[in-house]
């Protein structure tokens, strides 16, 4: 899982770049092109310029269409590696931790996120309070004379955290629990950024349970 997410990350990157460098041509592109796209969608962007023969004129319009060809040619190439990529951890979390994957706002990417995160460290993973440290979710005392307050953890794996974060976005939209809670802690004063970074703590430990046990590097 952790190699195959390199590939991933490494895909998903250069797929961006590509679409953000034909999105500056196409808002500069001369008319003939330009008009064309402007008013498409990028997926019918990437579509249409994939197609385009520019011929063999050395002239800007035929220059800017071979070049946007290449990129969206470029584009859609990665998009297919994400999706065979996608496709072998997805096999992969199933095998591995079905219950995980089986929790609510936990998809593929953020299953292999998480499991890597605890596969890297099983020694450290005693129980649901030591994984919310290492996903930098669990608060720390910051307690001084006889006020008592916590500060926010900029610690552990930020990948890991990031993925408890995208958990709890999810519910926010689709689970009436989560929902409720937000609602419940903002009448209480707390702001929607402090309530989620409670539930964030409240995921790790659900999560926790359904980590396979023993924890093996995945």
């Amino acid at each position: 899982m952790r190699v195959l997410r390199i590939a991933r990350s490494s895909a998903r990157r250069s797929r961006t770049q590509a679409i953000n460098q034909i999105r500056s041509l196409v808002s500069t592109a001369p008319d003939a092109p330009g008009e064309e796209l402007r008013d498409l969608s990028i997926y019918e962007v990437l579509e249409r310029a994939s197609t385009y023969r520019p011929g063999t004129k050395t002239d800007i319009v035929s220059a800017t269409k071979w070049t946007l060809r290449v990129l969206a040619r470029r584009a859609l190439s990665l998009e297919e590696e994400v999706k065979e990529i996608d496709r072998l951890l997805k096999a992969l979390v199933a095998e591995t931790a079905p219950e995980l994957n089986a929790v609510i706002g936990v998809g593929t990417d953020v299953a292999s996120a998480l499991l890597v995160a605890a596969g890297d460290n099983p020694e450290r993973l005693k129980n649901d309070a030591t994984f919310a440290r290492l996903c930098g979710v669990a608060p720390l005392d910051a307690s001084s004379g006889k006020n008592q307050r916590h500060r926010l953890s900029r610690g552990g794996d930020r990948q890991a955290n990031a993925a408890l974060w995208h958990i709890v976005l999810t519910r926010m939209v689709c689970d009436p629990r989560t929902q409720h809670y937000i609602e419940r802690r903002t009448k209480e004063g707390r702001t929607k950024k402090e309530a989620v970074r409670c539930l964030k703590r409240y995921v790790a430990r659900e999560v926790f349970a359904s980590l396979p046990t023993p924890l093996d590097s995945p």
